[in-house]
């Protein structure tokens, strides 16, 4: 090179010379190395052309604008008061509008994104770009909207009759069907919240109830929870629950008993109880097995969930008033369950709701007596977790089945010492007059018997307190049942022995001499309670 350099400086201002083998060895070299630097980069901006050249951005210009709109729209939606302007509305129509799933989905997130910050109604207008993006052919964006929508319906930001007048439903009930999981369960929520509108169960009716069957039995249990709302709905209206019923879904309702999930076995109950209600639909509430609907029922009420063991008691409760039910078999299931439930306050509570119902149905004292259903509530007395109102139904239940003759007479022959016990302290507690007196009139109602007599001796001392206090009290049922009482209990000598003070009888002699209605009060019979 350095031989070259000399060369053509020495000769500048004469003609060129010819040139030598070395210089145009060079010049081949560089000329080649230029071409494939040349062919490389040719490569690469062609690559990028490419790009450019699909890009909706500079292949449309109206694209480019709506690209340009939806970031204006994102700079605003923290901001309510310019969330809703002449601009931000064309641009999402153009943008829901468009055949780019890219462009839709930005409308969809933008729907997303104020759904959660929303404090206010959407505006009707703003409520038609939403049809357009639930019918778009992307499913991500039918998802991103559906679920928008569920959050716009859940804070009430858009009424319900308007989204059936948008035409909304269609494609909702159409991804009931999709077979992906998040979008069922969005239009199932979606689905679930209209159905609560009475006007609008009857759209849904048409093309809804089976694909909310099928999606009623779901693995996923979202999907499940939601599709169990909605059938829930359905059975606020007699026309709609004579649908849902004739479509089948009595059989998947009780199937739903069984979710381990407790909302779901909340709305299924809650279902059934509505339908129970109706008798046209017995025959077919019949036709699942009335025993394994009661099983069902009486798993539920076993439930730690409150308002589920409730549900189901009601449930059960309504059942058997309509003689749907097994009762006897019935009784005997709710014996057990308060054998192995004995501290349940709730449970106890409705059983006893329960008993008394049954019992009401022309039930006989043997059916009761082999339903272990009077241990079983005897066995509650001796919970010390039971609240008063809890123990209040209890000894309102033990005093009705002892109005019965023999059912009376098989309690005084298997009640234990600490039942016995438990009646007297409650019968001397103040706190709740009415536990007081229904314990009372239990021990009144007691047989005599000297098995009897043998347990409740030991506690003549505390009968004869609150017998006192009871002829202390201006209430007359609380007078005659001391009166009663103490008529029953001079035949033991022992209970005179006990009581030596004098006391109970100069408050009985008093008792006697302060008005004629006392007076004229005779010892009820131990089947008046």
């Amino acid at each position: 090179m350095c031989k070259t350099s000399v060369c053509l400086g020495a000769n500048r201002m004469s003609s060129p010379p010819e040139p030598t083998p070395g210089c145009s060895r060079l010049l081949r070299d560089f000329a080649e190395r230029l071409r494939r630097v040349w062919e490389e980069f040719k490569y690469k901006l062609e690559e990028v052309f490419g790009e450019l050249l699909q890009c909706t951005c500079f292949g449309n210009a109206p694209e480019r604008r709506l690209a340009q709109d939806f970031l204006s729209l994102q700079l605003m939606c923290d901001d309510e008061t310019q969330v809703f302007n002449q601009r931000s509305l064309p641009a999402l129509k153009r943008l829901a509008a468009s055949q780019n799933a890219d462009l839709q989905m930005s409308a969809a997130i933008y729907y997303l994104h104020i759904s959660h910050h929303l404090n206010s109604p959407l505006p009707d207008a703003f409520v038609e770009p939403i049809t357009a993006l639930l019918l778009s052919s992307d499913l991500d964006v039918q998802k991103t909207t559906s679920f928008a929508l569920v959050n716009l319906l859940v804070k009430k930001n858009v009424c319900k009759e308007s989204v059936i007048e948008t035409g909304m439903l269609v494609p909702l009930l159409e991804l009931l069907q999709s077979g992906d999981p998040m979008a069922q369960c969005h239009s199932c929520a979606c689905v679930a919240m209209l159905a609560s509108s009475e006007s609008n169960r009857d759209s849904i009716l048409v093309d809804g109830v089976m694909p909310l069957l099928a999606l009623a039995k779901s693995y996923d249990p979202a999907v499940q929870l939601n599709a169990a709302w909605a059938l829930l709905h359905l059975t606020h209206s007699d026309w709609s629950t004579r649908a849902l019923c004739q479509a089948g879904g009595i059989p998947v309702l009780v199937l739903l008993l069984q979710s381990s999930r407790s909302e779901v076995q909340f709305y299924s109950c809650t279902a059934l109880c509505n339908i129970a209600a109706v008798q046209e639909h017995h025959p077919k509430l019949l036709s699942v097995g009335g025993h394994y609907l009661s099983k069902s029922l009486l798993t539920l009420m076993s439930s730690s969930v409150e308002k589920n063991a409730a549900q189901a008691c009601r449930c059960l409760q309504t059942a058997t008033k309509l003689g749907l039910l097994m009762s006897e078999g019935l009784l005997r299931e709710v014996g057990q369950l308060l054998h192995h439930s004995s501290s349940n306050s709730a449970l106890i509570s409705q059983s006893c709701e329960l008993i008394a119902d049954l019992c009401g149905a022309c039930m006989d004292e043997q059916a009761v007596t082999e339903s272990l259903c009077l241990s079983g509530l005897l066995r509650g007395l001796e919970s010390p977790s039971l609240s008063d109102e809890t123990l209040l139904r209890v000894t309102l239940c033990l005093r009705h089945l002892m109005s019965w003759e023999g059912l009376r007479t098989t309690l005084s022959t298997s009640v234990s010492p600490e039942q016995v016990g438990r009646l007297v302290q409650l019968s001397g507690q103040t706190r709740n007059p009415e536990l007081a007196y229904n314990s009372a009139a239990i021990i009144h109602m007691f047989e005599l018997t000297e098995g009897f007599l043998q347990l409740l001796r030991p506690h003549y001392s505390a009968v004869s307190k609150y017998l006192f206090l009871f002829l202390k009290r201006k209430d007359v049922k609380f007078q005659q049942l001391g009166i009663a009482a103490m008529a029953k209990l001079k035949n033991d000598g022992d209970f005179l022995t006990a009581v030596t003070d004098g006391d109970l009888e100069a408050r009985l002699s008093h008792r006697h001499e302060e008005t004629e209605e006392t007076r004229m009060i005779q010892p009820p019979s131990p089947s008046s309670g």
